[in-house]
């Protein structure tokens, strides 16, 4: 059996050519092959959202593209120091698959969930969607005072 990265340096010679490409396409089948995500469950179907996360002196701020969604079709939550935004995308044309010729839109649930480096005051927190740009400020919260805490030895 040659190896593949024989192969591909130019060191397999011509007579175990055909095995070799026989291996090359195994692994490029492999590497095609959906990755199966059993321990999401069987209806585990959501995309995840793609978000851009900046911070100013007094707010976090998160920008997600989410064109085609409507803002009664969005869920925005806070638990902890988690942000959660959820939401569904739904076409509004029903096309059969194979009527598509390129079909790269995602359509369906999504979400996205992340953790807040800072503690924010999740009761002023506002969002907006303009342009299909959803716009989520997190106004930070004040900082509690440091306190310096003495050790004594007993």
């Amino acid at each position: 059996m040659v190896n593949i990265f024989k192969k591909l340096s130019g060191v397999a010679d011509s007579k175990n050519q055909a095995e070799t490409d026989s291996e090359a396409g195994e692994i490029m089948a492999e590497q095609e092959q959906p990755v199966q995500s059993d321990w999401l469950g069987g209806d585990y179907d959501e995309g995840q959202l793609s978000i851009d996360v900046y911070q100013t002196p007094d707010k976090l701020v998160v920008k997600s593209t989410i064109a085609g969604v409507k803002p009664a079709d969005i869920d925005i939550s806070i638990n902890n120091d988690m942000l959660t935004i959820r939401g569904k995308r739904e076409s509004q044309e029903k096309i059969s698959e194979e009527h598509y010729l390129i079909k790269e839109c995602y359509w369906g649930g999504f979400s996205r969930s992340i953790i807040l480096p800072v503690e924010v005051e999740a009761e002023n927190v506002e969002a907006a969607i303009d342009n299909g740009v959803l716009t989520v400020i997190l106004p930070k919260a004040k900082s509690a005072k440091q306190f310096s805490i003495k050790v004594k030895e007993k």
